[in-house]
């Protein structure tokens, strides 16, 4: 991706593996270091923990790490303005962190307000990583559907608010709405 992109806050959707998460890190590599990554996957085993190593030293030494699987907005409020880009990956596993938490509805409804306003906030360029969940079939259980549901709203809500709004697709960018600084 060549020439940088101006925008304040950026939604990069994708299905899984569809280089949604390839594409933000470019998206973010536009921007002077250092760069910071915010990671909300855990690793609950030794395959998981081998590709997040692998992904981390991908990145190289312009990016910092940090792990957050449940409190994002309150990472993303102690941002210092250091930062040229923030990338966040990925959005449906913070939500499934908290899902999984068993957190009370309030607490999630909650926890998503937290977050955009958090959003609102950051002083450097902001890009969010999601999985689009809403073009498959309905879920056959409560869970899932709870999941697909908050999911889907919050992806309503950050593209509403989002100055630069990506879906991926085999590794190629669908721009659903375009920076006013022009495409990526």
């Amino acid at each position: 991706m060549p020439g940088p992109v101006n925008f304040r806050l950026a939604l990069v959707l994708g299905g899984a593996k569809s280089g949604k998460s390839r594409l933000a890190q470019e998206l973010a590599e536009r921007h002077p270091p250092p760069l910071l990554y915010v990671a909300t996957g855990e690793a609950g085993d030794p395959e998981m923990a081998a590709r997040i190593a692998r992904h981390r030293e991908a990145r190289g030494p312009a990016w910092e790490t940090w792990e957050v699987p449940r409190e994002l907005p309150e990472a993303l409020g102690r941002l210092a303005p250091r930062f040229g880009a923030v990338l966040v990956d990925c959005l449906t596993l913070w939500l499934s962190n908290l899902l999984l938490a068993n957190l009370p509805e309030g607490e999630l409804e909650a926890a998503q307000e937290r977050l955009l306003d958090a959003a609102r906030k950051v002083a450097c360029p902001l890009i969010l990583v999601s999985n689009e969940v809403g073009s498959g079939i309905v879920p056959d259980n409560p869970l899932a559907r709870r999941f697909r549901d908050l999911a889907g709203r919050l992806h309503q809500r950050l593209a509403a608010q989002a100055d630069l709004v990506l879906l991926c697709v085999a590794g190629l960018p669908v721009v659903l709405k375009p920076s006013s600084q022009g495409l990526p």
